[in-house]
């Protein structure tokens, strides 16, 4: 298995157009001790030839030109890029959608509560619906293992599970239509793995609001953990501009929390993906950039890729 991490910030990206807290006034002074990134975007594949999308971010087009292996190969009209798994509905994680709505073969992968979103409220959503099967949409059910096909139903060899993480769906959601969807289905982690029973393993959660058992179970299950890495304390947007929620009324636990509570996390290789632009472990010279190292954790970067 290959994954890619095409992008790694939170919503935004790094630095942020209309921030000027420390490290965006820092990225364009050019006196930054860090690396600016895209938002959050991961690509993987089993065969080397179909890629398929966790989420689907508003850099899209930018970090497809970034990365050959997404390139159109054979043909005037083609993309490598075989279908999109969607952890949730917010904008950052759906709106690149639309950047793949040339008339492109693709299956997208959703709960049901999420594709009405999108399909039924959402009517520029339909630019992936022109033609007959243009777009496959197929729902999936929490818990239990799909198999991840292309537009015509061939076996990519990749499996993936969802996990509940949030009843909260996007605020653009209008209350009417939240009281018709399952809460369960409102935002979610990826549990992937090969089809071979001894394959490898990895775990993709870009926004967790609580840690149990049940999760720390699955991330000792597997060989590496992408993990929501968006905010270092629960006050830093308060902060940062002097208003505005904490980290956990945004579904996020503060890394300097996650540090402690998953201390004992063995068998993976931990990887912070989703980083705010505010959060000060980006700089590399500052004391959590530090802590983050000391305590056995890497902090995702644009480009970044592994061979499970």
């Amino acid at each position: 298995m290959q994954l890619k991490i095409l992008g790694s910030a939170a919503g935004g990206a790094f630095p942020q157009w209309n921030c000027a807290c420390a490290n965006c006034r820092a990225v364009r002074a050019g006196t930054f001790n860090g690396k600016t990134r895209t938002q959050t975007q991961v690509a993987l594949t089993e065969d080397g030839r179909s890629w398929f999308l966790l989420g689907a971010s508003p850099d899209l087009r930018a970090q497809i030109e970034a990365t050959p292996e997404l390139h159109p190969r054979d043909g005037a009209r083609q993309s490598p890029i075989a279908g999109v798994v969607l952890a949730n509905a917010d904008l950052d994680h759906v709106l690149g959608l639309l950047l793949l709505r040339e008339l492109q073969p693709l299956r997208i992968y959703a709960t049901t509560s999420v594709r009405r979103i999108l399909q039924e409220g959402n009517s520029m959503f339909g630019m992936l619906q022109r033609i007959p099967n243009q777009a496959v949409w197929t729902d999936f059910s929490l818990g239990t293992q799909f198999n991840l096909c292309n537009a015509q139903g061939e076996d990519s060899g990749l499996r993936c599970r969802a996990l509940s993480l949030s009843t909260h769906y996007p605020a653009y959601v209008t209350a009417d239509r939240r009281s018709q969807l399952a809460p369960g289905g409102a935002s979610l982690g990826f549990i992937i793995d090969s089809a071979s029973p001894s394959g490898p393993r990895f775990a993709y959660m870009p926004a967790v609001p609580h840690i149990d058992d049940r999760l720390l179970n699955q991330f000792e299950a597997c060989d590496l953990l992408l993990f929501d890495g968006t905010f270092w304390s629960d006050d830093e947007l308060i902060r940062v501009q002097g208003s505005g929620q904490t980290a956990l009324q945004m579904g996020h636990i503060p890394v300097e929390s996650i540090l402690s509570k998953l201390a004992g996390l063995r068998r993976p290789r931990k990887i912070f993906l989703h980083i705010n632009n505010t959060n000060p472990m980006l700089d590399e010279a500052s004391v959590e950039h530090r802590r983050v190292r000391d305590a056995g954790w890497e902090i995702a970067e644009d480009g970044w890729q592994f061979n499970l």
